[in-house]
C-alpha cells in the first residue's frame, strides 16, 4: 500500500471515530421525555384505582368510575389527552407500583399526609372528610368510634391495608389482636356482614356509600358525642391525586385544570352522583397538608 492511500486510510478511520463520538455525545445531550410530554404526544394516560367506592371502582359494565377517575377524564380532556387506561391494584401498593411506572396518576382518593408526601408529589386536594365506622344494622356492637374498640378487647375492628385508619386506630389505643387487616373495602364490607368483625373503619364517604348498596344488612355508626362533620377523632382527611416525584411538570399541569375546577357547579354536579357535597369541598392546601 501506497504512502497515499495509508494517509487516506487513517483520515478515513478518524473521519469514521470523529463522526460515531458527535452521534454518542448527541444521544447523550437529547434530553429524556418527560411522562407529560409523552402523554401529551400518545394522548393517553394511566391512572391506578384500588377498587374503593366512591373514589375509584369498576361497575358490572367494566366502567371504572368514581370521584378521582371521572376527575381525571375531565382534567385530562383540557389538556388534550383524551385517552385513560384504567389499572387497579390493591391500596397498599399504589404507591409502590406508581413509582415502578405501572401507571401515571394514583387516581383512588388518597389522603395527602406528611409520611406519603415524602414519597410521592400530590395535587391539591379534591376533597375534603372524616372516618366513618360500618357495621351491622343496628350496630348490635355498640362501636361508635376507636375508643370503643380500644376499650372493649372482646371487639375486632377493620381496616384496609395501608391506609390511614390503620395508622389512627393504633394511635386511638386499639390493640395490634384488635384488627383485621383487608386488601380491599368490599372484602372488609363482607367481613362485617358475616361478623367476622365488628366494624370497618374507612372515610365516611366509603362508609355511605357501602351502607346504601346493603341497608338490610349494613350501616354507618352515627354517635352523638360529636359532629359527624369533623370526625370522632377531630381530624378532617383531605385526598387528592398522587404523581412521582420526578413528574413536577405533570402535577404542576393537572393542578392549573384543577383549580379552574373545584368548586364550580359542573365538579360540583359531577362528584354529587358519587355522595359528595359542598360540605367535602376542600378547604386546604397540599404544601400546609405536607407539613409533619
Amino acid at each position: 500500500m501506497g504512502d497515499h492511500q495509508r494517509l487516506w486510510g487513517a483520515r478515513g478511520t478518524l473521519w469514521v471515530a470523529i463522526v460515531l463520538g458527535f452521534s454518542i455525545l448527541t444521544c447523550r445531550a437529547a434530553p429524556a421525555e418527560t411522562t407529560l410530554q409523552r402523554i401529551l404526544r400518545t394522548g393517553e394516560v394511566r391512572i391506578g384505582y384500588a377498587g374503593e367506592v366512591p373514589f375509584g371502582f369498576r361497575t358490572p359494565n367494566g366502567r371504572v368510575t368514581g370521584e378521582a377517575p371521572e376527575i381525571a377524564r375531565v382534567m385530562f380532556a383540557r389538556m388534550g389527552v383524551p385517552f385513560i387506561t384504567a389499572v387497579q391494584t390493591e391500596f397498599r401498593a399504589l404507591i409502590r407500583e406508581l413509582r415502578a411506572g405501572r401507571f401515571d396518576v394514583i387516581a383512588a382518593g388518597m389522603t395527602i399526609v406528611p409520611e406519603r408526601c415524602r414519597e410521592i408529589a400530590f395535587s391539591e386536594p379534591t376533597y375534603r372528610t372524616s372516618v366513618g365506622f360500618l357495621v351491622r344494622a343496628g350496630n348490635p356492637r355498640r362501636v361508635d368510634g376507636y375508643e370503643d374498640i380500644a376499650h372493649n378487647p372482646s371487639l375486632r375492628l377493620g381496616v384496609v391495608a395501608g391506609t390511614i385508619e390503620l395508622a389512627d386506630a393504633l394511635a386511638s389505643g386499639v390493640d395490634d389482636e384488635q384488627l383485621m387487616i383487608f386488601p380491599d373495602a368490599l372484602t372488609a364490607a363482607s367481613a362485617v356482614k358475616i361478623g367476622r368483625v365488628d366494624a370497618y373503619a374507612a372515610t365516611l364517604l366509603t362508609v355511605r356509600a357501602l351502607a346504601e348498596r346493603d341497608r338490610r344488612r349494613l350501616a354507618r355508626a352515627q354517635p352523638d358525642r360529636s359532629p359527624i362533620d369533623i370526625g370522632w377523632n377531630g381530624r378532617r382527611y383531605y385526598g387528592g391525586f398522587g404523581f412521582r416525584k420526578e413528574d413536577g411538570d405533570l402535577r404542576d399541569a393537572f393542578n392549573r385544570q384543577l383549580a379552574a375546577f373545584i368548586g364550580t357547579p359542573e365538579h360540583l354536579t359531577l362528584i354529587g352522583r358519587f355522595g359528595f357535597g359542598p360540605e367535602n369541598l376542600p378547604d386546604r392546601r397540599t404544601a400546609d397538608l405536607c407539613q409533619p
